[in-house]
């Protein structure tokens, strides 16, 4: 049997890289991570949104290779079905497609003005108008989830795979000092306190190597 193994790119600057290990770990999947060179050329263009497409993360399990998040999460969904990533609520599992997806294919203003750096803390960083209206959509999305379901997570009290596709956003809050709605605010604290999220940071911490585009004082 081959080695079930996810490749990523920069734990810190990666935020692809991050949903696609929280992925694995939401199914129970154990896997060998083997991390790109900061070299690789293809992986730096991705970090920069200059690249076409996203292909990594990667996850190679029984001999197939799945990039892109929504795959690895529809494929991981319906290989450990007993993990339940998705919400047992008809409704629910439909609400948490349309934001995963959402999430997945818009926000383009929060992605290049915060872009994500575990490493770095911005007190008072002023948002431009273009990334607060992403911001603002996001907050809705997360209180009318907890409104509806009860929190403290999207869909009530189990994680899914939304929370999965919007822990990446709760450290840019963090690190460009977000100001948030109570709602909000305790939603970013429950995700950034969770066991693999604080492995992760840990991890991107430990990293040497710089993207120096993405560490520019906007």
């Amino acid at each position: 049997m081959p080695e079930d193994k996810l490749i990523i790119s920069s734990r810190n600057y990666s935020s692809w890289s991050l949903r696609g290990w929280l992925l694995t770990r939401l199914a129970g999947l154990d896997v060998t991570v083997e991390q790109l060179s900061p070299d690789d050329e293809a992986a730096k263009q991705e970090l920069l949104l200059k690249s076409s497409s996203i292909l990594v993360p990667c996850l190679i399990h029984k001999g197939y290779e799945i990039w892109d998040s929504i795959a690895i999460a529809e494929y991981l969904n319906e290989e450990f079905p007993k993990a339940q990533m998705l919400p047992a609520d008809h409704a629910a599992r439909a609400r948490c497609r349309s934001i995963s997806g959402e999430m997945h294919s818009g926000f383009s203003a929060l992605r290049s003005a915060l872009p994500m750096n575990l490493r770095s803390v911005k007190k008072g960083f002023v948002v431009w108008s273009a990334a607060q209206a992403d911001i603002d959509r996001v907050c809705k999305i997360w209180r009318d989830c907890i409104e509806t379901w009860g929190g403290p997570f999207l869909f009530g009290k189990k994680m899914s795979i939304g929370d999965v596709m919007y822990a990446p956003v709760t450290t840019r809050f963090k690190t460009y000092d977000v100001k948030l709605d109570p709602v909000c605010l305790e939603y970013c604290k429950t995700i950034l306190a969770l066991p693999d999220m604080k492995t992760w940071a840990k991890e991107a911490l430990n990293e040497v190597e710089e993207v120096a585009e993405l560490e520019v004082e906007f």
